[in-house]
């Protein structure tokens, strides 16, 4: 048996961008005046997040409004746990 090491298929990264996304959605949601931001910026509504809430292109804007802001960019990577670049590599997966 041979066990690869190295990078994450594609696939992988995706999902992983995908569940990095949807955490930081639910750490923008999380202060209500960062989710009205949130709204104001990107054009995103309530039904639009609770419909497409799996369509790669909303999940990519949660992380570039955040990516837009260094303050909540650094904020949420801490609180998720992971780098600011992390988040950076997970929109740039779900934009390609």
């Amino acid at each position: 048996m041979t066990i690869l090491h190295g990078s994450k298929s594609p696939d992988q990264s995706a999902i992983g961008a995908e569940s990095l996304a949807l955490a930081a959605l639910g750490w923008v949601l999380s202060d209500d005046d960062r989710a009205a931001r949130l709204l104001a910026l990107t054009g995103l509504t309530p039904d639009i997040l609770r419909d497409r809430l799996s369509d790669r292109g909303v999940l990519a804007a949660v992380l570039e409004f955040l990516i837009n802001h260094e303050p909540d960019l650094i904020e949420a990577a801490d609180t998720l746990q992971v780098k600011p670049q992390d988040i950076v590599a997970a929109h740039e997966s779900l934009t390609r």
